[in-house]
């Protein structure tokens, strides 16, 4: 599992703009990769998704805030990793995991980044797609 690669937040912003479907949909992206979707934004979007992240993003080995499951892109390299709450999702690219990494790693990788992001709600891009 490789943990030095360094996806930058203007490429992070570009990729969950092709990742992510629906033209309406708000969302806030954090540090290490996560995106919290915003089914029904509020006033404040960091806000809202800080506070979603702050509760379901750190992991809890041997709770459900430890399972993941692990989704390839059809048409972006690399894989999205969901949890225990469907609008939390980390995008892992293909360089931080092995040449030939298993759904596992994927998963792991994109669990720790997910934890990191769920302490320390960093917030880097807010996407405010609401209609005025």
């Amino acid at each position: 599992m490789r943990q030095d690669a360094d996806v930058g937040a203007a490429e992070l912003v570009e990729v969950w703009r092709r990742i992510i479907a629906g033209p309406g949909k708000s969302w806030v992206l954090f540090e290490h990769g996560t995106c919290v979707i915003l089914v029904e934004p509020e006033e404040d979007l960091a806000a809202q998704a800080t506070a979603i992240l702050r509760e379901w993003g750190p992991v809890h080995p041997g709770s459900p805030a430890g399972d993941f499951g692990t989704s390839d892109l059809a048409d972006e390299p690399g894989w999205v990793v969901y949890g225990h709450h469907n609008d939390v999702l980390t995008y892992v690219a293909p360089d931080e995991v092995d040449s030939e990494p298993d759904p596992f790693e994927i998963g792991m990788v994109g669990r720790s980044k997910r934890d990191q992001d769920g302490h320390e709600l960093t917030v880097v891009h807010v996407e405010d797609r609401r209609q005025a």
